[in-house]
């Protein structure tokens, strides 16, 4: 089976520009634009799992902008916005990763914006205002912090590595991850919880994490994280034989990334 083929280089250019225009405005929205008295404007799987008004106001600003610039394409973001394009590429949109976060004032939130083309991330870009880190990549191209190359860091022994992960809104997913965490934690160095799956793939690449792993994202979570960590040296997958999914997302630097699949697989972490 041949590799697809590389996209066209203009067109790459174009969605970088694009979708670091819509993560920095985004994000500046959501840095300055936070209101003393941020409150929740509705929930979604869970009464914990909410939504704010900035929530709203962002994606309103990004689905704006990329309809401006590129009217053909298609869009997916996590409060609702959806559309069929006919150029081929996709947008795939959290503008506000971590809202929990961001509602008790927490700095680990972002905006995550993605292109797909033809079903395959091409762009991603993930910017968190709060840390000052722009974060970016390209298929082929390698990914960036602050215009800075990343890279994994070198693989610690398993017992040594440093793991994040993520916890489900819903009561008893939460209970089943909890009992795979209990199980993985006296193994390795330590785990760790930000509450942000975009930062936290994005903590992968910049080697500030061993790996990473969490049962339950959707694409928007997923999509511009993966493939920063991916460009920066990560491998990236999920259950054995599959990609990151809804089931289970893992990301981590060669030499941790198998030992951590093969654990979770063992665990079954993405079943009840």
């Amino acid at each position: 089976m041949t590799a697809p083929a590389q996209p066209d280089d203009r067109l790459l250019d174009d969605l970088l520009e694009v979708a670091l225009d819509a993560a920095r405005q985004a994000g500046a929205l959501l840095r300055d634009g936070r209101p003393a008295d941020l409150g929740v404007a509705g929930t979604k799987s869970s009464p914990v799992d909410v939504v704010t008004e900035m929530d709203l106001a962002s994606e309103k600003l990004v689905l704006e902008l990329i309809t401006d610039r590129r009217p053909a394409d298609g869009y997916l973001g996590e409060e609702g916005a959806e559309r069929p394009g006919t150029s081929g590429v996709r947008w795939v949109v959290d503008p506000l990763d971590g809202t929990v976060n961001y509602l008790y004032g927490l700095p680990s939130w972002a905006v995550s914006v993605a292109a797909e083309l033809d079903g395959r991330a091409v762009v991603g870009v993930v910017y968190a205002p709060a840390r000052e880190e722009l974060f970016h990549a390209v298929l082929g191209r390698g990914a960036r912090l602050n215009g800075r190359p990343l890279s994994t860091r070198p693989a610690p022994p398993w017992g040594q590595a440093l793991i994040a992960t993520g916890f489900n809104y819903v009561r008893p997913v939460r209970v089943r991850q909890a009992e795979v965490l209990l199980a993985l934690m006296p193994e390795v160095r330590d785990i760790r919880r930000a509450g942000a799956a975009a930062v936290d793939l994005c903590d992968v690449a910049a080697g500030r994490l061993d790996g990473y792993y969490e049962r339950g994202l959707a694409p928007w979570d997923r999509a511009a994280g993966c493939l920063i960590a991916a460009e920066a040296g990560a491998l990236t997958g999920g259950r054995p034989g599959h990609g990151p999914d809804g089931e289970l997302t893992v990301a981590a630097a060669p030499g941790v990334y198998q030992p951590l699949q093969e654990r979770l697989a063992a665990l079954r972490a993405w079943a009840d």
